[in-house]
């Protein structure tokens, strides 16, 4: 069964750029992107001609990365290919409840307090994100939407936040735990709390993941979630 509400996830960075995060956007034609420091991914027409890309390429400047995220549409030839990574973008349905798990039901019930993270908790989130690499983060990332965290004796260990955000929906992004804290349900915990926060605002959460990341997809699915399509993530450098 098709999910209609789910159509806008098609173009999830322009919704998001259009929308919730104008305030963030940066803007030349149709072409679109974030400030720098709060992220890299950019936006084009469904079906840019060239002067979309032109007006891309102005946008970014000679010589830098145009993180298309999941954008379909192949460039001109002088576009140089960066990176490409096979991902799937998953929802939860709206009658979706997570499976049962004993093991990240005791975590949820008896681990350690989720905190909301802000400005002052940015270079630990950077810290935290370089050394377990969920996906790009930068100073600013923070800004997106609400991040949450979780302390061991003080210290940073685990988190999840909002990134992009098309009308209606919520994307559970930088879900991450520090080598050292794994296997404690951290990640369970953050993504569930998220997933709470979103829904009482009326929205719905969706994510997306490697393809290769098995791990991360078997929690997901036990949190409810289930794959929408899969997509291919790419980057160029302007010429």
């Amino acid at each position: 069964m098709v999910d209609r509400d789910a159509e806008v996830l098609d173009d999830p960075v322009g919704e998001s750029l259009r929308g919730n995060h104008a305030h963030l956007a940066r803007l030349v034609g149709r072409a679109a992107t974030y400030t720098p420091e709060v992220a890299t991914f950019c936006a084009l027409p469904a079906e840019p001609d060239r002067d979309s890309w032109s007006e891309l390429a102005e946008l970014l400047g000679r010589g830098e990365l145009a993180d298309m995220f999941s954008c379909p549409a192949t460039p001109p030839s002088d576009w140089e290919p960066v990176f490409s990574l096979e991902g799937l973008q998953l929802i939860r349905p709206t009658d979706s409840h997570p499976a049962h798990n004993p093991l990240e039901h005791d975590a949820c019930e008896h681990g350690p307090a989720v905190v909301e993270l802000g400005a002052d908790d940015v270079p630990e989130m950077l810290d935290l994100t370089a050394r377990t690499a969920p996906g790009p983060f930068r100073p600013r990332t923070y800004e997106l939407g609400t991040y949450l965290g979780i302390r061991e004796s003080g210290v940073l260990v685990a988190m999840a936040g909002e990134r992009l955000r098309p009308t209606g929906w919520s994307e559970i992004s930088a879900v991450c735990t520090a080598p050292e804290a794994r296997g404690r349900g951290h990640a369970a915990r953050l993504v569930l709390a998220m997933i709470e926060r979103i829904e009482s605002r009326g929205e719905r959460p969706f994510l997306h993941v490697a393809a290769a990341n098995s791990d991360a997809r078997a929690l997901y699915e036990r949190l409810g979630f289930v794959v929408r399509k899969a997509v291919t993530f790419r980057g160029f450098r302007t010429p």
